[in-house]
């Protein structure tokens, strides 16, 4: 029985789908339902449902962006960095596997010699940097909190996107800001990554940290480009001329724009797609809202 916190969110859902596909049973608990953020809540619950293994695909990224988390940052500290170890303290107690969903965005830009970031690499992009936004400093604290943890899979999306027109969906994002930042990214395609992070469970990899994105990186150019060659907008894209613009006009905290390598994932043998074929698929099988 998998167990997912917060599934029925954007990333909770998809985790939802692929398990579905999969032919595996899963319970969805919201905070509504069941009070995760206790210790003694989870742990009973969990008891009572015979989990096998628990997904925490809770948090809180903000709507409609990381800038809200400048306005909440009680719901962000404690959704991404607090929660994660309380999580961890239950898990432990009743020896059960599970994996959390973490981000890339505690990076920012590449490794000196233009390669993507390990998972050895530090996070550079944290409070302990003093660079980032509220949402990165967060998530990284979490990843601290879960340092040494045992049974435990650290999965980092990074921008997901998939074929179905969402708010949260990068693609869509590109069709509908008004003006572009010009950067070069990893991306998550959506339901790879959902099954990526079960098939660690499921196909009994090495548990730890894994960079759970679409091998090589996009330029939001090439994003534009292939949306106008699917005549999926008709729109004139246009780009604001440097990231002072871009900060001065539309942002109210730092984005993190980064490569992250996936050697490590590959080499375990989760199923992740090049990066511009799985965005030619998503946008070659769009489904519009």
């Amino acid at each position: 029985m998998f167990v997912i916190l917060g599934g029925n969110g954007y990333v909770g859902s998809a985790f939802q789908r692929s398990l579905s596909e999969a032919g595996q049973s899963f319970a969805v608990v919201s905070r509504e339902q069941v009070d995760y953020s206790k210790p003694d809540v989870l742990l009973t619950y969990l008891r009572d449902m015979s989990a096998t293994f628990l997904i925490n695909a809770a948090g809180y990224a903000g709507r409609p962006n990381v800038d809200a988390c400048e306005l909440y940052k009680t719901e962000c500290l404690a959704g991404n960095a607090v929660l994660p170890g309380i999580i961890r303290e239950v898990c432990e107690h009743l020896k059960l596997p599970w994996g959390h969903v973490s981000s890339g965005c505690i990076y920012t830009g590449s490794r000196p010699d233009g390669s993507g970031f390990t998972e050895k690499d530090a996070p550079n992009f944290s409070f302990r940097q003093n660079n980032c936004s509220f949402y990165s400093g967060c998530k990284a604290l979490g990843e601290e909190v879960l340092d040494g943890a045992e049974q435990c899979f650290v999965w980092r999306l990074r921008i997901p996107f998939d074929e179905h027109d969402s708010p949260r969906n990068y693609i869509s994002k590109m069709m509908r800001y008004d003006r572009l930042l010009s950067a070069t990214n990893s991306l998550s395609q959506l339901t790879e990554f959902a099954n990526a992070s079960i098939a660690c469970w499921t196909e009994r990899v090495d548990f730890g940290t894994y960079n759970l994105t679409n091998p090589g990186c996009v330029t939001t150019h090439e994003v534009v480009d292939m949306i106008v060659r699917h005549k999926l907008s008709d729109k004139q894209f246009s780009f604001f001329e440097s990231d002072e613009e871009f900060m001065q006009q539309a942002a109210k905290t730092p984005r993190s724009n980064c490569v992250l390598d996936v050697s490590k994932a590959m080499a375990a043998g989760l199923p992740l797609s090049p990066v511009h074929e799985a965005v030619e698929k998503a946008l070659n099988d769009w489904k519009p809202r």
